[in-house]
């Protein structure tokens, strides 16, 4: 299944960097997003997105919390319907090492996937880390517990790799491109996120993505890859 749309809003889960030990800040972070768009004519389309993430960092530990919806109809039928839920903690054991543990869990009525719900831990590292660069890879395992559509349940164990890169490339605006790939006996999911950000004025920004999902192993005649073109305004707090 492709989905593509005028106006989505993915959740753009970029990792939320805080100085712990910068006082002044508050530990807090986060960013949240809204769209809505209706068109009518020969044929009626509506897409409702949400998308929210918040950060608490406190001396070495950091938690991320995020969750995405996204809802859309043409002519009255729901053509989309999907649902991400995710938590993730980091230990720094150094200025570029840390140790993670992560909870993932997707929903989506039109994939090859009905539920995926992934428990990882491990470790990363902090390839780049400059004013205007960061780059972090990942590596890590742990278990999966799959729906297919059919209704047929796999439990794995799995392997999960991730690369996050964000590079600022000028004072208002952003690239990034993570990649994350978890791969066991029956199935290998992929995603990658594409994005380039400008803020807009304050906390106000305009962002532009490219998603695409992509499991190995799915039913037959169901497609194996799922994209997602989103143009977005995203608050941060």
């Amino acid at each position: 299944m492709k989905l593509r749309v005028t106006l989505i809003v993915a959740a753009l889960t970029a990792p939320i960097s805080l100085m712990a030990q910068e006082e002044a800040k508050s530990p807090w972070a986060g960013k949240a997003t809204l769209g809505y768009l209706a068109t009518s004519g020969n044929t009626e389309n509506t897409t409702l997105n949400t998308g929210v993430e918040v950060g608490f960092t406190t001396g070495n530990w950091q938690h991320i919390a995020n969750a995405f919806a996204i809802s859309a109809s043409e002519n009255k039928t729901t053509s989309a319907e999907a649902y991400e839920l995710g938590w993730k903690t980091e230990r720094n054991l150094t200025d570029v090492d840390f140790l993670f543990g992560r909870l993932s869990w997707r929903k989506d009525r039109f994939g090859a996937f009905n539920t995926q719900f992934s428990q990882t831990v491990g470790y990363g590292r902090r390839l780049i880390k400059t004013d205007r660069q960061l780059l972090n890879v990942e590596i890590g395992a742990g278990a999966r517990q799959s729906e297919l559509q059919n209704g047929i349940t796999q439990d794995e164990s799995i392997i999960r790799g991730g690369a996050y890169y964000k590079w600022l490339f000028s004072e208002t605006a952003e690239f990034r491109q993570d990649l994350t790939a978890e791969s066991g006996s029956d199935n290998t999911y992929i995603e990658s996120i594409t994005a380039v950000s400008a803020k807009l004025m304050g906390n106000l920004a305009l962002v532009a993505s490219y998603t695409i999902k992509h499991n190995t192993d799915v039913l037959p005649l169901t497609e194996k890859s799922d994209t997602y073109t989103a143009l977005s305004l995203e608050y941060a707090f």
